[in-house]
């Protein structure tokens, strides 16, 4: 069945998925406004994106189970761009605000005046980081890609092939995002904090995006297995 409505063009869905990104952040930065500056920014960039990473892998299961929503698939390409600007912007402030472009300290070294040379202090953070890293390595050659002429350089099959892989960024971004969640403060000898507000709709999340898409792999599998009778 053709959707109802009228699709804006790509101009303007960037326009739309922008705006609703600037709500998001402006929303998370509340959630986090008992932190400095630094993570308060860090924390709402790097949740935005994982929110228009998941409205990004959900759109497609949407359209197998719910035909009448299939002409919102067109806005998965904007919303994937803006998960990956938003994830960039998350890395940036890090860098920047964080381990001041001392790339070391990313993967958890901290200099050891002891020792004189830089020593791994947080060994979870490092890993957590270093998964991060992937991601967004995934994540950009993703983002580079999603355009109609990437499509025709690279062939539609090839094209296809590239972003399944948008699957392992979703995957790599949970590890990271739970790391720091559910483990990072947890280390001894931190100061203990209350629990993340953010814990709990995660998990939602993450449970739902798995439910959707296996529910509509589970629709596709039937469907061809009937048609192949």
């Amino acid at each position: 069945m053709m959707h109802c409505f009228r699709i804006p063009s790509a101009r303007y869905r960037h326009l739309l998925v922008f705006l609703l990104s600037a709500i998001l952040i402006g929303l998370f930065s509340l959630v986090h406004c008992q932190w400095e500056p630094l993570h308060r920014w860090n924390r709402a960039f790097g949740d935005t994106a994982l929110v228009l990473l998941a409205l990004a892998l959900t759109l497609g299961p949407l359209a197998v189970l719910f035909p009448r929503v299939r002409g919102w698939v067109v806005w998965r390409r904007q919303v994937g761009i803006w998960a990956m600007v938003w994830a960039l912007a998350h890395l940036a402030v890090i860098l920047h605000a964080w381990v001041e472009w001392n790339l070391i300290r990313l993967f958890g070294f901290e200099y050891s005046p002891m020792f004189r040379r830089y020593i791994m202090h947080q060994h979870g953070f490092g890993l957590a980081n270093a998964v991060g890293i992937l991601a967004l390595v995934f994540g950009l050659l993703l983002m580079l890609s999603s355009s109609d002429r990437a499509v025709r350089w690279l062939t539609p099959t090839v094209w296809q092939q590239l972003h399944r892989g948008a699957v392992v960024f979703w995957w790599l971004v949970v590890v990271h995002v739970g790391y720091f969640l559910f483990i990072h403060f947890l280390d001894v000898r931190r100061p203990m904090l209350e629990p993340n507000p953010l814990q709990w709709p995660f998990v939602i999340l993450l449970v739902g995006v798995f439910l959707l898409r296996s529910a509509a792999f589970v629709r596709q599998w039937r469907s061809r297995a009937t048609s192949g009778q």
